[in-house]
């Protein structure tokens, strides 16, 4: 204890070295070294590191090491066989986007090379063709520049067609085209329908449910038409402009005296392929029967309501124009009917329409297109030819009724079960709440009696019967 106070109150000089404690309490640490500070970089093995044996250091104190094993290396315990699931989704995909791009494309292709035939003989026969049109002439132009300044600046901006949309896509498989401005028509639909080759899997499926399935075979790739003419609706249909020039457009038309109003009918030239299926999905053409014609091809008849009608619409320009498009053509149908078939009388009013099919094959369709043009020039004939004597009319309109009669009847009795189904139900209400109002007795004479009615009344029908 001795030395221990010396050294405390600096009795032993601070230069000389620490003695050897006298102190048997701490003899054990008399001879023990000097501790020095360990070095962190000298825990590291070389093995350790070639292991990947990797210590990270939190908060300054060495942290238990972490060992990356062959789980994680993921091109060690992995092959190229593992992936093959994923590798045929993945060319399962790209073929299905490749088929989609090639498909659409294929078909814009298609259509616009049919339709181009058409377009020179819209852009002639209309004022406005496609959906954005043309731009009109204002009443305001007219009175600033002249009328034919005012025109030719129209064309002038609009540059024919090459502005407009005249062919719109509605769907890959689907393009539609308008047009209107013309005498005695007053809309022109036209419609290109074609395969689904955007789609394989469900073009093949539908094409071969259709081999064993008549009601699921496909129309096919077609072109049709649809001109709906005004009918003597002019007035309702072309907005009139007011004013002086509106008044001298109307006293026009009252001193011209032209009506564009025709009789009511149905007729058509079909392709024999085709007429089956016609007859089968339109009701109009149901109302006729089939008459083959001397002129026409052998693969074409003729299905009208009157012999009359055919002599005056089957011209030889017609004969022409379905002998030059061949098998392409299906069929030119004339009608004031529906299409669907009609459930109620309301739906039998008359509407006129001219419709025509073109099969699309491989071709420009060329062959076609004097038949197109002989389509819309067709609503000039109905109104100057097709007024018929009063006998075939007669005819006609016999039809006509004998189908709204059967409606009717059938109208009839819908409403004469709809009334028993209504009485039924209020005699069993009526019943229910008498059963409710009485005691059980009551009930069971009420059912006796019931029941006693019933048996009698069938005693005499058995009477009756015998």
């Amino acid at each position: 204890m001795a030395g221990i106070f010396k050294d405390l109150f600096g009795a032993k000089s601070a230069g000389k070295a620490p003695q050897a404690s006298d102190d048997a309490d701490f003899a054990d640490f008399a001879h023990a070294p000097a501790p020095t500070p360990a070095s962190i970089a000298s825990q590291a093995q070389p093995s350790a590191v070639s292991a990947g044996i990797s210590a990270i250091p939190t908060s300054g104190r060495p942290t238990t090491p972490i060992v990356f094993t062959k789980w994680y290396r993921v091109w060690e315990r992995t092959t190229v066989e593992d992936f093959y699931a994923e590798a045929f989704v993945l060319l399962f995909v790209l073929v299905l986007a490749v088929s989609h791009v090639w498909g659409t494309r294929k078909n814009r292709r298609i259509a616009r090379r049919w339709f181009t035939n058409y377009v020179p003989i819209l852009e002639t026969e209309f004022a406005v063709v496609g959906f954005e049109g043309r731009k009109a002439v204002s009443v305001e132009d007219v009175e600033t520049v002249g009328l034919a300044k005012a025109a030719k600046a129209g064309e002038e901006s609009e540059e024919g067609l090459a502005g407009a949309e005249v062919l719109k896509e509605k769907t890959p498989q689907e393009f539609v085209a308008y047009a209107t401005g013309r005498q005695n028509v007053a809309v022109l639909d036209a419609r290109i329908q074609l395969a689904k080759r955007y789609n394989p899997a469900l073009w093949f499926a539908e094409t071969a449910l259709g081999v064993f399935f008549e009601s699921m075979a496909d129309q096919g790739e077609v072109f049709q038409a649809t001109l709906f003419p005004f009918d003597g609706k002019e007035a309702d249909i072309v907005p009139v402009p007011g004013g002086k020039i509106g008044s001298e457009i109307l006293e026009a038309r009252a001193k011209s005296g032209a009506s564009s109003v025709y009789d009511g009918f149905v007729w058509a030239v079909v392709n024999k392929d085709y007429m089956k299926r016609l007859r089968d999905e339109r009701y109009d053409v149901s109302l006729t029967s089939t008459k083959d014609h001397p002129k026409l091809p052998a693969w074409a008849t003729v299905m009208t309501e009157s012999a009359e009608v055919t002599d005056v619409l089957l011209t030889a320009d017609l004969i022409k124009a379905v002998e030059k498009c061949g098998d392409n053509f299906e069929y030119i149908v004339v009608t004031d009917q529906p299409v669907d078939k009609p459930t109620k009388p309301e739906e039998t009013t008359p509407k006129k329409r001219v419709s025509m099919s073109i099969k699309i094959d491989s071709t420009t369709g060329a062959s076609s297109v004097d038949l197109f043009a002989y389509f819309i020039r067709m609503a000039d004939q109905l109104v100057v030819h097709a007024r018929f004597r009063p006998e075939v009319l007669r005819k006609v309109r016999q039809t006509r009724e004998d189908e709204i009669k059967k409606l009717q009847r059938v109208g009839a009795d819908e409403k004469a079960e709809e009334r028993l189904t209504k009485r039924e139900k209020e005699k069993k209400e009526k019943r229910e709440a008498t059963l409710k109002g009485l005691s059980a007795d009551e009930q069971r004479k009420y059912l006796d009696k019931e029941r006693d009615r019933d048996f009698k009344k069938n005693q005499k029908k058995m009477t009756r019967k015998g």
